[in-house]
């Protein structure tokens, strides 16, 4: 049993027991239980949550932020700084024209207009901001949101 192989079940289904996970891998249950230990301790394995599938409560929000790396902390702190908001759900450094990438939820787009502008842009090093809203999810994390319609094209003859 691997550590990849593990890891590749439990992203499939995080329910999965050590006795179940131990059956698909051909390993007994107390390796796997030691092997999802040891992954947690070394921070590869950081939580375990369910994925709900509900676009219809609340706005999500991606906001591409430009910002002044700071002297020997890089983009580090504020990375740090920003995350820590409660509104703030997932937080990258990216590659390319931004520097982060924030994901926010909030109950509607006036709540996220109120932490663009009074928290995220105010803060110093902030140098722009551009929001985009998720309008409908299709896949997350590896699962689809609805099955691929099966719409058969009619055949039109003249």
């Amino acid at each position: 049993m691997t550590q990849e192989a593990l890891l590749k079940l439990l992203e499939e289904d995080a329910r999965l027991s050590d006795k179940q996970i131990a059956v698909r891998l051909n390993a007994n249950e107390q390796e796997v239980a030691s092997a999802r230990a040891e992954l947690e301790k070394q921070g590869r394995i950081v939580g375990y949550q369910t994925i709900v599938n509900d676009d219809s409560v609340g706005v999500a929000a991606f906001i591409e932020v430009r910002c002044t790396p700071e002297r020997e902390g890089g983009f580090n702190r504020l990375a740090e700084r920003i995350a820590r908001f409660d509104e703030v759900k997932s937080c990258y450094l990216m590659s390319g024209g931004y520097d982060l990438l924030v994901m926010v939820e909030a109950k509607n787009l006036m709540d996220v207009a109120r932490f663009v502008t009074d928290k995220l842009s105010s803060m110093e090093g902030i140098i722009s901001t551009a929001t985009h809203f998720r309008l409908k999810t299709y896949k997350l994390y590896g699962l689809m949101f609805e099955e691929p319609s099966c719409s058969e094209r009619i055949s039109v003859a003249p």
